[in-house]
């Protein structure tokens, strides 16, 4: 099986990208200077938002997600995993994390990438309220 969604953001002048742990993109259109996860304002879609058969392909243990962000010439890909826990039931956010930690926020786990390893070209473009694109491809065996 292999599902994809895709979700139109933007960056915001507070985003800083300097979480070890996660990253997170939400619907909310303003962000606070303490917001260290959250690399992106202004989702079109949250956790709760996705459809229904990605939702339950990212809900299945074994199912890889593939993130593809792209925001003008810059593009980074992440891959995390899904497990059986995941709800996606939040109705502003999506959260990639490191850990195996869940919530209604998370999206994948063993994410490969937490916000301080996005490249700062990214960043910078992000900090500039450039649009991004993210395209999620849950690929499950």
């Amino acid at each position: 099986m292999d599902i994809t969604e895709i979700i139109h953001c933007r960056g915001h002048r507070n985003v800083q990208a300097l979480h070890k742990s996660t990253f997170e993109i939400t619907k909310e259109t303003d962000l606070s200077p303490s917001g260290d996860c959250i690399i992106a304002v202004d989702a079109d879609l949250s956790a709760a938002d996705l459809s229904p058969a990605f939702r339950d392909a990212v809900s299945r243990d074994g199912t890889i997600l593939i993130t593809t962000l792209s925001c003008g010439d810059t593009t980074v890909i992440v891959r995390s995993e899904g497990c059986s826990g995941i709800t996606l039931t939040h109705e502003t956010c999506l959260v990639w994390r490191r850990s195996n930690f869940l919530c209604p926020r998370t999206i994948a786990i063993y994410s490969d990438h937490s916000a301080h390893q996005f490249p700062r070209g990214l960043i910078k473009k992000l900090q500039n309220e450039e649009e991004m694109i993210v395209i999620l491809r849950a690929v499950s065996l």
